[in-house]
């Protein structure tokens, strides 16, 4: 497992390992879990998003009518 090297402010380290050792678990244990929730939040929201979009999509009537833009004609002025 690779390790992670960081700075943090003396005090918000103190309170930590208070809340650490209260939950009988070190700052690094609360550190992963901390990540793993973010994580794991963060890939539900993106699934959440893209279900959102597809759903859109599929209700969406809009239409190009065949044309086909090239990134030239879009860009004229």
């Amino acid at each position: 497992m690779p390790n992670v090297t960081m700075s943090i402010d003396e005090d918000l380290l103190k309170t930590a390992r208070k809340i650490a050792i209260d939950r009988d678990t070190t700052v690094s244990d609360l550190f992963r879990s901390y990540l793993a929730e973010l994580v794991r939040n963060e890939t539900i929201r993106r699934k959440y998003v893209a279900d959102e979009l597809d759903r859109l999509f599929e209700k969406s009537t809009a239409s190009s009518s065949g044309e086909v833009w090239t990134r030239d004609s879009l860009h004229e002025r």
